[in-house]
């Protein structure tokens, strides 16, 4: 006789998801994002000036505002 509930797709996503949980659950989608990194008045050691889609570095550069620009990639 057969358990019914215990066959099919559901069973076979319940034994997908059980064994996920055993490797240490569903590795997470990486995200990069390009990060702009310089020194200020302020602050003068190098810190974040914040995500190159959300910050100019060749405007901040120009303006004086920062110095010693770098932009690098930062996985999320």
């Amino acid at each position: 006789m057969s358990k019914g509930y215990a066959e099919g797709p559901a069973a076979e996503e319940a034994e997908r998801r059980r064994e996920e949980l055993e490797r240490g659950g569903p590795e997470r989608a990486r995200v990069q994002r390009a990060a702009v990194y310089g020194s200020t008045d302020d602050q003068p050691e190098r810190h974040c000036l914040g995500w190159r889609d959300e910050v100019d570095p060749d405007e901040l550069f120009a303006s004086g505002k920062a110095w010693g620009i770098t932009v690098v990639r930062a996985t999320l």
